[in-house]
């Protein structure tokens, strides 16, 4: 089928079609709610098994695998507009343990999974790719944004399979988030782990179906300029676009000038969204750009970017690589168990279980895994988890980027040792600011 705007506008149709259906899903079917599965997994999976990769009853393009690749450029730019940037002081004096133990789980996940591959899948698997374990940390700690990202950067430099293997990591991760963590959650309650625990059954309605009764809506600011002008959503929309097609070009031009590099446009589109931000703050016009309008939008990205990337997972190329995954999988669900139920001890003093398992879900999933499953075990916020978590992610984000942007590049040059080398050197720099600032220490009990 020759692509078309047409073409477009029937797999977008088909997506909205199989997110509505989702959505249903999860309103009304108590086992779903049980394991928190979001409408856009369920979307994905439907797509994957009714589409051209399944049983081709749902007529999808052969493009649906490059939408992602576009989506994941909006969502980084996104970022920018949405952060707000305190002291570095007020970071370290309040929420110096949660950087240092988020940034290290991070860079832990990324490093650990390729140095296990090298060292024990790559060599007992003929022509596998080097950058195999990374395929782990592209979905377990990033997602599926993440995945189409990394997925995107091998595939410009021959490694076309990456993308199908992270987006499957991705959605083993998820799903492996909420399965466990409800389990832990279980089983640290009976042991008195949890400070605030509150079961399933007494969780807001709206938490387990994802319907929000009006009395409970919250109010977003979206009139910051006027409709006679330009509808607000259009006039956000327009500047988050913007931020994504720069990124393009800028990409594109970098393949001109330097064309034995390649950087993806979702890197570039993140440093034109901080331009841009700055520009805003400079013209005195960031009151006029609502960070919960773009957060809409960016959610928005992130909704359709899962569903059309689980719906293009080849399950020919998973088959092919069943057995490395499988080991793959097993070691990154053993090493993030290990920093939630070890390291996060070691590194609060105080509400270790809820931040610890606030820190599981993002490592196997997402952010929004790791939310539902704080807010079983606590739904007050008592914790400060979120609160932490926002303030030490500021310093967190630029490390993410560079990590998604030059981790594939270090691969495809031949230097992955060099790169494990390199987060060798991070986790130690880290663990020694912890020592000094005594935000690492030993576990009472």
């Amino acid at each position: 089928m020759e692509f078309s705007p047409w073409v477009f506008f029937t797999d977008l149709g088909f997506i909205s079609i199989l997110l509505i259906i989702g959505t249903i899903l999860r309103a009304k079917i108590q086992f779903i709610q049980r394991l928190f599965i979001p409408a856009s997994i369920l979307a994905g999976i439907l797509g994957l098994a009714l589409g051209p990769n399944g049983v081709n009853i749902i007529p999808f393009s052969d493009q649906i695998g490059t939408y992602p690749a576009i989506l994941i450029a909006l969502i980084f730019g996104s970022i920018p507009l949405t952060a707000r940037t305190p002291k570095w002081s007020t970071i370290r004096d309040r929420v110096g343990s949660m950087w240092a133990y988020s940034q290290l789980s991070m860079i832990v996940m990324w490093g650990g999974g390729l140095l296990f591959s090298l060292l024990l899948i790559n060599p007992f698997w003929d022509n596998l790719h080097l950058g195999f374990g990374l395929i782990l940390a592209a979905g377990f700690v990033g997602g599926h944004g993440t995945a189409a990202a990394i997925g995107e950067t091998f595939s410009q430099h021959g490694w076309e399979e990456a993308t199908t293997l992270a987006m499957t990591s991705a959605t083993v991760g998820v799903l492996a988030a909420i399965i466990l963590g409800i389990l832990f959650i279980k089983i640290g309650s009976t042991r008195g782990q949890t400070s605030f625990l509150s079961s399933f059954d007494q969780l807001p309605n709206e938490l387990r179906t994802g319907l929000i009764p009006s009395n409970l809506r919250t109010k977003v600011e979206t009139d910051t300029v006027s409709s006679i002008s330009i509808d607000p959503y259009v006039f956000h929309m327009a500047i988050v676009f913007l931020i994504g097609l720069g990124g393009y070009y800028l990409s594109k031009l970098g393949e001109f000038l330097i064309p034995a590099v390649s950087i993806p446009a979702f890197s570039l589109a993140f440093i034109v969204g901080l331009i841009v931000s700055r520009i805003l703050v400079v013209t005195n016009s960031e009151e006029y750009v609502s960070s919960e309008v773009v957060n809409r939008i960016s959610g928005s990205a992130t909704d359709l970017l899962v569903a059309f990337g689980i719906a293009s997972i080849s399950i020919s190329v998973v088959m092919e690589y069943a057995i490395p995954l499988l080991l793959l999988f097993a070691f990154g669900l053993a090493l993030a168990y290990f920093i939630f139920a070890v390291l996060s001890k070691r590194f609060f003093r105080q509400y270790w279980f809820e931040r610890g398992v606030f820190t599981w879900g993002w490592n196997t999933g997402t952010v929004a895994m790791g939310i539902a499953l704080l807010r079983i075990v606590d739904p007050k916020s008592e914790s400060r988890t979120l609160d932490d978590y926002g303030l030490a992610y500021i310093p967190i984000a630029p490390v993410e980027v560079l990590l998604i942007t030059f981790a594939p590049l270090f691969i495809v040059s031949l230097h992955p040792y060099i790169f494990i080398g390199i987060i060798v050197l991070f986790i130690i720099v880290i663990f020694g600011i912890s020592f000094k600032n005594k935000w690492f220490q030993r576990y009472k009990g």
